[in-house]
């Protein structure tokens, strides 16, 4: 009986066990596979290939290209102003903290895992090499922040880039500060505060909120930038010129300083003002081209001498339209036909910008022009116009005047030569060129009166007065009493020869033919020795 009801009662527990095994193997399946896929949905979230995603700061790389990298490898990347690609911006992060980044990095092939301290010891980098692809962890030697998830090394990077910026702030040389909605100065740099506080007085404290040095809405200085001066205590003022930024809310605030700039407006201006009042009381034309050679200045002269109107210079026309516009109203010398007229203002143009064009233009008017040109820098070109016909008719009455002159004294019968007070002949008449059978113009004997004394001496006979003739010029006794000699021709004629001062130290020497009684003689008696001489 006993073993009866033992044996029924196992054959009712075996189905249970059985189902209760079955039960949980499913359930553990259950939920491996549920783990499973929890983590692969969080993996195609992340999209990385480390484990370690909270922390830790792993770069993984190709080559140069950026295969992977943790969060904090990425936003170290991030921070500082480096550009460029991935492998670029680890550089310069490194380059400060691992002196021998590039060199160790050279040898990972070969060597094939590597370790760096930094120089401060504060972190270790780890380099290895497999398949190709190049894998650099950071580790800080102190322990990692445990709130937020930010490591020790993002901070540090972000703690040195924000004291290099404060340094960057702090020396440099322009005041810098920042202006709230209000208009109140919230926050201004060391020169900002340094220039507020030479306006305290004495004892007095920098007090919050920060003082005003410049006002928001001056008028500019002659610019199109806004522009203010402040004036020290000393009377002294500085110009500034002011850059605004609106940040947001906020507004940022430099000041340039602009006293060389002021200075050098100023003196330009003054400058071009002098220029321009010199130009423009000059009675010479002036016009400068650019290097398009399109009209950039002139003066009021040109409108003169031109006869162009005011509004066709102020278009400023081309070199081409204004020589065009001068030949329209006939102050150009006309040529036979345009095509040789353009020529020559070609030929103008090219000579003026190599600084060889002068020429004198005598116009259908009667005016004459002498017309400059000359390059200036930058390939601009200066022309310059001058109206020299009362020059011009000056030079053409002394012409006259000589031939006048020169026309009376060949009248005279005796023969006639003058000296400067250099002792330079200066003219004779014609009498004289018949009597020594030479025109001292065309002669190569030396025109001085010691080497016409030696000419004359080589026609006449043998005497002294020749030696003293020679010393008429230095000779004060001479000159106040004069010379005076009679001469006997090689060919017997005889010669009266008178040497006279003139005033201003200049010499007269006059030659008169005498008969044998002592008489002048007139006309034409020279001996046919004398005139092939």
């Amino acid at each position: 009986m006993i073993r009866l009801e033992l044996g029924e009662k196992m054959d009712l527990d075996l189905p249970m066990a059985l189902g209760l095994l079955v039960t949980s193997i499913l359930a553990a399946i259950t939920g491996v596979l549920a783990v499973a896929a929890l983590q692969k949905r969080g993996d195609s979230r992340r999209g990385t290939i480390f484990a370690d995603r909270g922390g830790g700061t792993t770069f993984l790389f190709d080559g140069d290209a950026l295969v992977d990298a943790t969060p904090n490898a990425r936003a170290l990347l991030s921070l500082g102003s480096a550009g460029g690609a991935a492998w670029s911006r680890l550089r310069a992060h490194m380059q400060d903290r691992f002196p021998d980044f590039d060199r160790a990095l050279d040898r990972l092939p070969d060597e094939g895992v590597l370790a760096l301290t930094a120089t401060d010891r504060s972190m270790v980098l780890s380099a290895e090499m497999r398949g190709g692809l190049t894998r650099i962890t950071l580790m800080d030697m102190e322990e990692e922040l445990s709130s937020g998830g930010a490591d020790l090394l993002t901070l540090r990077a972000i703690t040195e880039e924000l004291a290099q910026l404060r340094s960057v702030l702090a020396q440099a040389p322009i005041m810098a500060w920042r202006e709230s909605a209000q208009g109140q100065i919230v926050w201004a740099n060391s020169a900002y505060l340094l220039r507020a506080s030479q306006d305290l007085d004495p004892g007095q404290d920098m007090t919050w909120p920060l003082p005003r040095l410049f006002e928001t809405g001056a008028a500019p200085h002659n610019g199109s930038n806004q522009r203010q001066k402040l004036q020290r205590s000393g009377g002294k003022e500085n110009w500034f010129e002011l850059v605004q930024h609106q940040d947001g809310q906020n507004q940022v605030n430099y000041a340039l300083p602009a006293d060389a700039l002021i200075a050098a407006e100023d003196a330009l201006r003054d400058f071009t003002q002098t220029l321009t009042k010199t130009f423009a009381h000059l009675p010479i034309g002036l016009a400068i081209f650019d290097r398009q050679r399109q009209l950039a200045l002139f003066n009021p002269a040109l409108l003169e001498l031109t006869g162009l109107p005011p509004d066709f210079l102020s278009m400023r026309p081309t070199l081409f339209a204004l020589l065009d516009g001068m030949r329209e109203r006939n102050m150009i010398p006309e040529p036979k036909d345009y095509r040789t007229w353009r020529k020559q203002m070609v030929d103008l143009e090219k000579a003026a910008s190599s600084g060889l064009y002068e020429e004198t233009w005598s116009l259908p008017g009667g005016q004459t022009y002498r017309v400059i040109g000359r390059p200036h820098p930058n390939g601009a070109m200066a022309l310059m116009i001058e109206d020299i016909s009362t020059e011009i008719s000056r030079i053409r009455r002394y012409r006259a005047d000589l031939e006048l002159g020169q026309a009376v004294i060949d009248e005279f019968d005796q023969g006639l030569a003058v000296f400067s007070s250099t002792g330079q002949l200066v003219m004779t008449n014609a009498a004289y060129d018949d009597l020594w059978g030479n025109d001292p113009s065309t002669s190569v004997i030396n025109a001085t009166i010691s080497g016409l004394c030696n000419h004359w001496r080589d026609h006449c006979a043998p005497t002294t007065f020749w030696a003293e003739a020679a010393r008429f010029r230095t000779c004060e006794i001479s000159r106040d009493q004069g010379l005076h000699s009679e001469l006997r021709l090689v060919d017997g004629r005889l010669v009266e020869c008178r040497f006279s001062a003139l005033p201003g130290g200049s010499t007269l020497v006059r030659f008169r033919l005498l008969g044998r009684d002592g008489s002048g003689l007139q006309g034409d008696t020279r001996s046919p020795a004398l005139k092939t001489a």
